[in-house]
């Protein structure tokens, strides 16, 4: 009888810690705090494994974040179907005929989850009923927010691929902030600048939001975009860094100091969700220079106080987590100066 007692609790505990995972891993912003965390834990587990498998080939597969989010959902499935079923082996009285074992009981639950019948259930009697109900409820309540977050996982990817699809058309691949700012010179529409720089900062924001709240996010690649989100995000960080340091143009001012600031902020916050340390960076002044003196050759007006001293300290602050992520996914980071 104790044993019955406590095969219910362990399977009642089981259940609230399964469904507690999925409800803030799927629903809640800013990914799982609850104990089990399988997605994160998955994760950790399978990516020195898949970048040992990878050997030469750098960074991480478009493979790897479907594979953790079919799999923790997978997980999630066996954990419910297991607590159920514990649930069930600790109530076997209430079933005729008699559970015989925990794999048993493991059976009824999870025929019952997956609606494909319940078996013996058709005799559950007194709490026994209690229990199928609850498992069948709880696994079509899994398996719709399954669907749920995939949906949610290609709608947040391909409001990020679109920005990146963008940023390419002129900035090139692997992007440069300079080759976007000789663009809109060469094709006279200086004054879309400002227009550029705002949509940026949205498009830093939604993909900070999305990444941050979801953290598998961060794995996702897609075909057809090139060197990926962060050289994109590098190359429009140091867009806006050469319209605030050096273009003498008060309307691209605050855009691009707002775009640089909130770019640092997702670089570091996903950088941190990733596990990743900043990188020890160069000094760019000669390359920042450069920059400059191409900007005045494509007819920008050059401010006569920049600082150089300044701008490549700010550079290498965001540099820093965006070549980390760069790195870590096995992506090309940003380029500042294309050579011709």
């Amino acid at each position: 009888m104790a044993a019955d007692i406590l095969f219910a609790i362990a399977g009642l505990v089981l259940a609230g810690m399964t469904l507690s995972d999925v409800f803030e891993t799927v629903i809640v912003p800013g990914g799982s705090r609850a104990s089990l965390r399988v997605a994160r834990r998955l994760g950790a587990l399978l990516l020195p494994i898949w970048k040992a498998v990878r050997g030469r080939r750098r960074g991480v597969s478009g493979g790897f974040a479907p594979v953790i989010l079919v799999g923790s959902f997978v997980i999630w499935i066996a954990l419910l179907a297991l607590a159920f079923g514990a649930m069930a082996y600790g109530a076997r009285a209430h079933f005729q005929p008699r559970i015989e074992s925990l794999p048993e009981g493991i059976y009824l639950a999870g025929s019952s989850m997956m609606t494909v019948g319940p078996g013996k259930a058709e005799t559950a009697i007194g709490i026994g009923r209690w229990i199928v109900l609850g498992a069948g409820f709880c696994g079509l309540a899994v398996m719709t927010m399954a669907v749920t977050y995939l949906l949610q996982v290609q709608s947040s990817v391909g409001e990020r691929d679109t920005g990146i699809i963008k940023l390419n058309t002129s900035a090139g691949d692997p992007p440069s902030g300079l080759t976007l700012l000789e663009r809109f010179a060469a094709l006279r529409n200086r004054e879309q600048l400002k227009d550029t720089l705002m949509e940026g900062r949205d498009w830093i924001a939604a993909v900070r939001q999305s990444h941050s709240s979801h953290p598998t996010l961060i794995y996702f690649q897609s075909l057809g975009i090139g060197a990926g989100w962060p050289a994109a995000l590098g190359a429009i960080m140091d867009a806006a860094l050469l319209a605030e340091h050096c273009i003498d143009d008060d309307d691209l001012y605050g855009p691009a100091v707002l775009l640089r600031n909130e770019g640092l902020r997702m670089a570091r916050d996903l950088a941190f969700m990733a596990h990743i340390k900043p990188e020890q960076v160069g000094d760019d002044t000669a390359e920042l220079k450069q920059a400059c003196n191409r900007l005045a050759t494509s007819g920008y007006p050059l401010r006569k106080d920049a600082d150089f001293g300044v701008m490549t300290a700010q550079r290498a602050e965001y540099r820093a987590y965006v070549d980390g992520l760069a790195d870590h996914l096995g992506k090309p980071t940003a380029v500042l100066v294309r050579q011709a």
